[in-house]
């Protein structure tokens, strides 16, 4: 779409097209007219890289009980129960939808294919083409979209929200020409994703800098857990190769995890081994690489048949094969990277913010549903749930509240193209936080983090970035900022938050941290619907 011909009005704008984003738009759509904006091309998102599986309690023996007993296990007391309930009980009639859409889930004699992956009880994941769930449900749900008749705005990046006192009233959008375009509309769904680019390792593409959680924060909005960021235990390491994830299903295929003097090492750490939950399997990782002094362990599939292999992994073997390694007669070289934000902006069960008009769903909220520890193949599967319930909040409004009057052009002003920070701030800042708020914490490590991210910011630029480069540096300073107070607030070791100087868990932290720009405080974890109090409705 033309920026300059398009609408400057609509009843909702979604911010995002990973899955939580296009689902949202597809449902909202017969009923309100609805923009999907996208800050790179429309299947471009983390849901497109998601190798691993969707999971849903519809096997033989399994029960929507089974899975909220291990999603509630793997958060490490974290969980708010009322949310995994509705995650749980309506993960089936998702993926129904789903199906009926035209997802090529993976099926065996005719039957959906279960998979088991870790700290599943039993086999309760599905997969799409071996290991590419996530682009198949991405590229299933951006064609329905885009035959749906949507209006979509590619290559726009969110700067800010409009605002009418504490009321959402639109947004303001970057284009590629460094034109500021304003869009008006009464409800905004952030389905901006993760920040997994704060680290100078991790899974993620390059469009996950966090803009959603730090525009929300900056319009008032609370955020929720941000001290808990998921480490994957497995990303390949190759010299100049991305940190390809390795999925959490090679490991319930029978991949065994082996030190650089090939010794299996997980017994050590867990009863379940392999397929202990990510968090344990992440620091277990770690350590084992400090016993050693390596860069790396091996993920062993050797012992798999080869047939088993390239049918279930093809686009790992084809993307490791032409990286040097064979996966069925070589170890896989993995370490841990950053993979996924367990907190986020802090909704209800109705995917509600604390700011009037703003929700948010998918990786970029926090529902109290992953806990301290997100369960594999929880995410995509969080995505659907929550935007189908924004939705059907939104729906609830009459026609006439959410309509506004159409003007005959967007609003335009032109921004500078030079900005203060560029790609040399970023690989710094991922350095940083790498080094000291990534899988093992302490007071003293995030104060360095903190003293050492106010140096760089206020160092000039060695390049002159564009505009966008620029905003998604702020946006990506500020999580860090967020994630740092909130590992400092939290006094103690828990699920994804490991700090030395608190090397245990305490029952008395057995409250979520809730971030604003009024400060932090703690919230019990019953509170579940305390984010709409201030009247999202």
């Amino acid at each position: 779409m033309d920026a300059s011909t398009a609408p400057a009005s609509y009843d909702l704008i979604v911010a995002g097209s990973g899955i939580a984003g296009l689902y949202a738009a597809l449902l909202a759509a017969p009923q309100r007219r609805v923009l999907v904006v996208t800050k790179g091309a429309l299947q471009e998102s983390n849901t497109r890289y998601a190798q691993g599986g969707i999971a849903a309690a519809m096997s033989a023996g399994d029960s929507p009980e089974l899975h909220l007993r291990d999603t509630i296990a793997a958060g490490d007391g974290l969980c708010n129960t009322k949310q995994v309930a509705i995650l749980t009980r309506d993960a089936p009639g998702c993926i129904e939808d789903l199906l009926r859409r035209g997802v090529p889930f993976d099926r065996s004699e005719g039957e959906l294919a279960w998979t088991l992956e870790a700290a599943h009880s039993l086999p309760r994941v599905l997969h799409a083409g071996g290991d590419a769930t996530g682009a198949a449900i991405e590229r299933t749900l951006a064609s329905a979209l885009r035959e749906s008749g949507v209006a979509v705005m590619e290559n726009a990046l969110c700067t800010g929200l409009r605002m009418d006192g504490r009321r959402v009233t639109g947004i303001d959008l970057l284009l590629d020409d460094g034109a500021l375009v304003g869009v008006e509309a009464p409800a905004v769904i952030l389905a901006t994703g993760g920040a997994g680019r704060l680290y100078s390792r991790t899974t993620n593409p390059a469009v996950a800098t966090g803009d959603g959680l730090a525009i929300a924060y900056r319009a008032g909005a609370e955020l929720m857990d941000m001290e808990f960021v998921q480490f994957h235990p497995t990303a390949l390491v190759v010299p100049g190769a991305p940190s390809l994830l390795i999925s959490e299903a090679v490991r319930g295929e029978g991949g065994i995890l082996r030190d650089v003097t090939g010794r299996a090492f997980m017994a050590e750490y867990h009863p379940d081994r392999e397929l202990a939950p990510r968090d344990v399997v992440a620091r277990a990782i770690h350590s084992q690489m400090a016993r050693t002094g390596a860069e790396q362990v091996w993920l062993d599939i050797t012992h798999l048949p080869r047939e088993r292999v390239e049918e279930r992994f093809p686009s790992i073997v084809a993307f490791c094969r032409a990286h040097g390694i064979d996966p069925v007669i070589d170890p896989i070289p993995v370490a841990p990277a950053a993979h996924y934000m367990m907190g986020g902006i802090r909704t209800d069960a109705w995917g509600r913010t604390s700011v009037p008009g703003l929700f948010a769903c998918g990786e970029a909220a926090c529902t109290g549903v992953h806990g301290a520890n997100r369960l594999a193949s929880n995410s995509l599967l969080e995505g659907l749930v929550f935007a189908r319930r924004a939705v059907a909040s939104l729906l609830r409004e009459p026609v006439e509240a959410v309509m506004h009057e159409d003007t005959s052009t967007a609003s335009r002003e032109s921004i500078g193209r030079a900005g203060e920070r560029g790609s040399k701030f970023r690989q710094t800042l991922g350095r940083i936080m790498w080094e000291h708020v990534s899988l093992v914490r302490s007071a003293e490590s995030l104060q360095q983090a903190r003293d050492a991210i106010r140096r760089v910011s206020a160092q000039p630029s060695p390049d002159a970035p564009g505009p966008r480069e620029a905003c998604e540096d702020e946006n990506l300073t500020l999580v860090a900022e967020l994630v740092i107070a909130s590992a400092t607030f939290r006094q103690e070791s828990r699920g994804a938050h490991f700090r030395t100087d608190f090397p245990k868990s305490d029952a008395s932290w057995r409250q979520h941290t809730v971030i604003s720009r009024a400060g932090i405080r703690t919230a019990p974890v019953a509170e579940a619907e305390a984010a709409s109090a201030a009247g999202s409705r």
